[in-house]
């Protein structure tokens, strides 16, 4: 007995801790705090935040987003706000810019002004511009490189491509825009004889390469021998011009931004997984460029994903474009279908496929089959008299 009640003699460091842990913390002095807030204050440009709040702009935002703007020595903010009001723009709409984008406000207005000249090229108006504004921000107040980026415009412009896109491009795809003007001309004449050596007509070139660049503008941060190179591995695993050329419509030119190493690691595992030969799987490629696009881990995951919801490889090899849904997009739609009675597993996968859009068409024409009456009431009943 003598040990028990040694043991019960202990503390129970169990308890010990958990009344350590409940132990108020150690917090600093509140003047310490204070202290630091003040001096961070007293750093800021006074005029800058006073200007800012005239204009109801919530300061506290810029100061969690980019605090340094209220460092600066010079800045902007009346005539930055000036412009935008020049533009149609109201005051909430530039209170909303200049939370958003705050180093605007240390772009000079001189500056600014050419920005707006550069845009209203491709731009139907100012309201247009405004709208733009307020929704990329980052991108209009982006002053590097303007010469370079207006002589990219005109050329896009020479080149056939429509304002809209191309003011696209300054707000999604701006990188195009730093490339010297020469090096995407290089560029364009790489796709174009490309295009044409792969056996593509000199009629249809034009409407080729435009759809190709509204499509994929980040095609023009590739290098000339990076597309030369991959068009020659493609031709060295057995593929036509014809299906090359086949493969980068598909693809939307994402072909261009694969390197060779990355293609063959693809081409590997699908032959594989699908234990097929040579020439099956270019079929398969054809049908379904995908497979050279997504990487190795993406279309095992997306395999097994099929796998396990009962779809047989044989049903994958017929329709493999259903490898481009995600699993938890495969699996949504697998049990749509299934609450119509409808067993994928024991079916063709070509219900699965397509855009959010066409599987729903798709879904609505299976529903009304089968709710479709087994007879029709109205109908004349053939009767013998």
């Amino acid at each position: 007995m003598w040990w028990k009640l040694l043991v019960r003699a202990q503390p129970c460091r169990l308890c010990s801790f958990r009344r350590m842990r409940a132990a108020p913390e150690h917090k600093p002095p509140l003047a310490r705090l204070t202290y630091t807030t003040g001096e961070q204050s007293d750093k800021e440009n006074k005029r800058t935040v006073e200007k800012l709040c005239k204009i109801s702009v919530d300061v506290r935002k810029i100061r969690r987003l980019k605090g340094w703007v209220l460092l600066e020595d010079k800045t902007y903010v009346e005539e930055i706000a000036s412009i935008l009001r020049e533009l149609g723009a109201n005051k909430t709409v530039i209170a909303g810019i200049l939370e958003r984008c705050p180093e605007a406000i240390v772009c000079s207005p001189a500056v600014v002004d050419t920005e707006r000249e550069l845009w209203q090229l491709v731009c139907k108006n100012e309201e247009e511009l405004i709208r733009l504004i307020e929704q990329f921000p980052e991108s209009f107040f982006t002053m590097k490189g303007q010469e370079n980026r207006k002589l990219n415009v005109q050329f896009f412009q020479e080149l056939g491509l429509k304002n809209v896109v191309i003011s696209r491009f300054l707000t999604s795809a701006s990188n195009i825009f730093h490339n010297p003007v020469e090096k995407n001309k290089q560029m364009i004449k790489t796709l174009q004889e490309s295009y044409q050596h792969l056996g593509g007509s000199a009629a249809n070139m034009k409407v080729w390469l435009l759809k190709l660049l509204s499509q994929n503008p980040f095609i023009l941060l590739n290098s000339p021998s990076a597309i030369k190179g991959t068009l020659e591995f493609l031709k060295v695993q057995g593929f036509t011009h014809s299906e090359i050329l086949q493969l980068l419509s598909k693809l939307k030119g994402f072909l261009f931004q694969l390197c060779p190493d990355s293609i063959q690691r693809s081409i590997s595992f699908s032959k594989n997984a699908f234990d097929c030969t040579d020439h099956d799987l270019k079929q398969l490629v054809v049908k379904c460029p995908a497979l050279l696009y997504y990487s190795v881990p993406v279309l095992e995951e997306r395999l097994q994903g099929l796998l396990k919801e009962g779809v047989s490889i044989a049903q994958i090899r017929e329709s493999p474009m259903v490898l481009e849904l995600t699993p938890q997009i495969v699996q949504y739609r697998i049990r749509k279908l299934n609450s119509l009675g409808y067993k994928v597993k024991d079916g063709h996968l070509a219900n699965l496929n397509g855009t959010k859009k066409e599987f729903e068409a798709n879904f609505g024409k299976i529903q009304a089959k089968n709710e479709r009456p087994i007879f029709n009431p109205v109908a004349p009943l053939n009767v013998e008299e």
